[in-house]
């Protein structure tokens, strides 16, 4: 306990002399994270949740819950269910007049689209819900937005990614999509390797196949013919959701003369893929968005990982911790981690409140705060917050919500995985490295928001 006191002064002084030194946020954001205001954490337990009823905010985080992709709705719930719960413990949110509590409700879409259908109607026609929150699939996103656009009721994009769900032919006003998207990924990637690294040449594309994984091949090839013209793609496949075996495609891989591997794959095939080309002999670095996952990352082992290009949403430049939000926030949740949490949320994916989990949380209280200062959870009104606004998330970064497409503009980062004697670069408090088991963030090089910006469709942005 005494170390850590220690710990916990040191980070104080530390990001109290950073808060001094580092510039105010821009005038232009309209709301921002205030940590200092966080209610009490002690008793916040994703296995036992304390979920209101009654008449509260009600939103439905619809994932999969069940189903090979399981361990996806696990990290949604418990994202969703922190923004909640704080807020909760601040007394809720003032609506028309009156104090209202957050409800989040589970909707399982098994990762199939008819029951998705079924689970959205259900959820607003039964449980009367105001926000429909999702999800991993933008297959499933697409059906989320139409349910919202029958009914009137808002939807979030937290974390499906393809551009093609905001143009003119699918664009719904009561959705928004508060997630980085395919070709802000792709552009970003290229932009890192083009003008940043200016190192390897030869791409090899591999995604699953269907939307997602089309929408993300097309976002890198469109970005290295602005940003890295020389560079060549060797090789594109695509393969099935949920594949087991990925040797035929790693021998090509093999065989292809590639540099580097791109590749969008979430779990469990991201896991899959990244375990089998380390036990075939592929020490390529994968460009990715979500090989990411700690627990797999430790299977796999420090010289395994390193070298991985992560693009991600959430980080920011370099070191992690500049102020008092950023260690108030991050020592909340992992005090609770290490003391009180039981599985699965006990396990390395869950020790930092960063990466995507720090994404889907921060985009949670996003909306919680469009709706606060909406005094309503009527969609007209809230729509007319959301439009144009702008946010500042934990750790400084700003979402911006362009409103003739509802996309948001933010600036990337890509982050170079290292051993943990090089992770001090980041995880710049004691114990200074991350995970030791993996490698993990080192270098972070911030790709700005207006080399990136979200593809717009011209019907809709002109």
């Amino acid at each position: 306990m005494k170390t850590i006191r220690l710990i916990c002064l040191s980070l104080i002084i530390f990001c109290s002399f950073c808060f001094l030194v580092l510039p105010q946020a821009s005038a232009e954001v309209k709301a921002r994270f205030d940590a200092s205001k966080m209610g009490d954490m002690y008793d916040f337990d994703p296995n036992n949740p304390v979920i209101p009823t009654g008449d509260t905010i009600r939103i439905a985080v619809v994932a999969s819950f069940s189903g090979p992709a399981a361990v996806v709705g696990e990290i949604y719930w418990i994202c969703a269910l922190w923004a909640a719960h704080d807020i909760n413990k601040r007394g809720g949110i003032m609506i028309d007049g009156k104090k209202k509590l957050v409800q989040m409700i589970k909707a399982d879409h098994q990762s199939k689209v008819p029951v998705c259908k079924k689970v959205c109607e259900r959820m607003v026609l039964q449980e009367k819900v105001h926000v429909l929150w999702g999800t991993n699939g933008s297959h499933l996103m697409k059906v989320i937005n139409q349910v919202a656009d029958k009914y009137k009721v808002i939807a979030q994009c937290t974390a499906a990614l393809s551009d093609e769900l905001y143009d003119a032919q699918n664009f719904s006003r009561y959705s928004f999509m508060t997630s980085f998207s395919c070709n802000q990924i792709g552009n970003a990637a290229a932009y890192y390797y083009g003008q940043i690294r200016k190192k390897e040449k030869k791409f090899y594309i591999l995604c699953q196949d269907y939307l997602f994984g089309h929408s993300m091949a097309k976002g890198f090839k469109d970005g290295l013919k602005q940003y890295y013209p020389d560079a060549e793609i060797v090789g594109e496949d695509y393969h099935k959701l949920f594949l087991t075996d990925f040797a035929p495609y790693l021998t090509k891989i093999k065989a292809s003369g590639a540099e580097a591997i791109y590749t969008g794959d979430w779990i469990p095939d991201a896991a899959n893929l990244l375990k089998q080309a380390r036990k075939m002999g592929i020490d390529l670095p994968f460009v990715n968005t979500f090989i990411d996952e700690p627990n797999f990352l430790h299977e796999v082992g420090v010289e395994g990982t390193k070298g991985l290009v992560n693009i991600n949403q959430y980080a920011a430049p370099n070191p992690a911790f500049k102020t008092h939000d950023e260690v108030k926030g991050y020592m909340a949740w992992n005090d609770l981690w290490r003391n009180r949490w039981t599985a699965p949320y006990n396990t390395w994916l869950y020790k930092h409140p960063a990466g995507n989990i720090g994404s889907y949380t921060q985009q949670t209280y996003w909306l919680l705060s469009v709706i606060e200062r909406a005094g309503s959870t009527d969609p007209e009104k809230i729509i007319k917050v959301w439009e144009g606004d702008s946010y500042q998330i934990a750790n400084g970064k700003v979402l911006t919500m362009r409103p003739c497409d509802h996309k948001t503009i933010q600036d990337l980062a890509a982050i170079v995985y290292v051993p943990p004697a090089e992770q001090k670069q980041s995880f710049n408090i004691p114990p200074f490295y991350y995970f030791e088991g993996c490698s993990n963030a080192g270098p972070i090089f911030k790709i700005p928001a207006d080399k990136i910006l979200p593809v717009a469709d011209p019907a809709l942005c002109k």
